[in-house]
């Protein structure tokens, strides 16, 4: 499906709806003034580079910043991506998902425009550029967490159809002037008919965030965001990595690091040594619950993200109980056959990236300063 057949998706019926409903607020920018704001491209105005190509800094004639995402090399895969991203983003419209400004598709350029985020991503705060300024205070963590959240609950609940992400991740929360969460990059977005349960497809993802049923058997539902979302939480509240390598040999995933520590009732050793301790333990103690529920492996044993927007903000009665959760009792978890949460049924995440089975299309996360994708195919 070509780029314009996919954009046209909803229709004409649809489009004349949608414009009785609110003005477009996204249209089409030619080349040479996209060329223009990002001074040719310049490698100094540049936020981050990934698979897809790179993202620049630009602003506009009318002085507004803006953030331009310009695909590496055209392709048929590169095509469908920038067209389901332009789909999705025309789309939806919600405080914490990140806006279309437009797009531009000139000859073999494809490029969108997105507002541009002053404090770049939450990745850039925890492992990367910003992460030595410690700006992150436990009430921007909550913030973010809630916001982040909200954002993907429109998506799941509110969306017509519904839309699964398919790659929540720290780089693809982006954050505001005021650090209010965006979520970003919808290319790997799938449109969920109504009445299915999943869409089988080729696995698309970032190592360390894929959730076991969807990197196994290719099954992306509503459940597999909320596993990411679980990994994104746990990286939030202590700083750390989803995958940490202990060794040439060995590596440890973020979930199987904090969950003994849950067990254990130690929450506070969870919290990222940068708060100093400076953090509100019950709510440490609620985000880290409500992460390690969103990550385990049996996704029919997930909340729904309704339910994690309530749970953080601690106005859900099934909070009161989750304590007392299978995952939490380590002798019932073996029994009940819930060990290795993060794991893949007993498959590390690593072993997707060395098996490079031709299904999967999966990403591992960088650590620096900009989100850097190494596709494995």
């Amino acid at each position: 499906m070509g780029f314009r057949s996919l954009f046209c998706l909803g229709g004409d019926s649809d489009r004349r709806q949608q414009k009785k409903k609110k003005p477009t607020t996204w249209r089409i920018f030619h080349f040479k003034e996209l060329q223009s704001a990002t001074n040719n491209f310049n490698y100094d105005n540049k936020l981050g580079e990934g698979g897809f190509g790179s993202v620049y800094w630009g602003q506009l004639w009318d002085g507004s910043q803006i953030a331009v995402k310009r695909l590496k090399v055209w392709s048929n895969k590169a095509e469908m991506e920038f067209a389901v991203e332009v789909e999705i983003l025309a789309r939806v419209r919600h405080k914490n998902l990140l806006s279309l400004r437009g797009y531009c598709a000139e000859g073999q350029e494809r490029l969108i425009v997105y507002d541009y985020m002053p404090n770049l991503s939450l990745l850039s705060h925890l492992h990367g550029q910003h992460s030595a300024e410690c700006l992150l205070d436990w009430g921007r963590r909550m913030m973010i967490a809630i916001g982040a959240a909200e954002g993907i609950a429109y998506l799941h609940h509110s969306a017509t159809p519904h839309i699964i992400h398919r790659d929540i991740k720290a780089s693809n929360v982006l954050l505001n002037s005021d650090f209010e969460a965006l979520v970003a990059d919808f290319g790997f977005a799938k449109l969920v008919p109504d009445g299915a349960t999943h869409v089988t497809t080729k696995v698309k993802g970032t190592l360390g965030y894929l959730a076991p049923e969807y990197a196994m058997l290719g099954k992306a539902s509503e459940s597999c965001d909320v596993y990411s979302f679980g990994v994104v939480l746990l990286e939030l509240v202590s700083g750390k990595k989803p995958i940490e390598k202990l060794s040439p040999t060995s590596k440890r995933t973020i979930t199987e690091w904090a969950l003994p520590l849950a067990q254990e009732g130690k929450f506070k050793e969870i919290a990222d040594p940068k708060l100093n301790g400076n953090f509100i333990e019950s709510e440490l103690k609620r985000m880290v619950i409500v992460a390690l529920i969103c990550s385990q492996n049996q996704p029919e044993r997930r909340p729904s993200m309704l339910e994690v927007v309530d749970m953080l903000k601690g106005n859900s009665e099934k909070l009161l109980n989750l304590e007392n959760d299978v995952i939490f009792k380590p002798e019932l978890a073996v029994a009940g056959n819930c060990e290795g949460l993060s794991g893949q049924d007993g498959n590390s995440s690593e072993c997707i990236s060395e098996e490079k089975d031709s299904k999967l299309d999966v990403k591992m996360e960088s650590s620096s300063l900009t989100e850097v994708d190494e596709h494995v195919s």
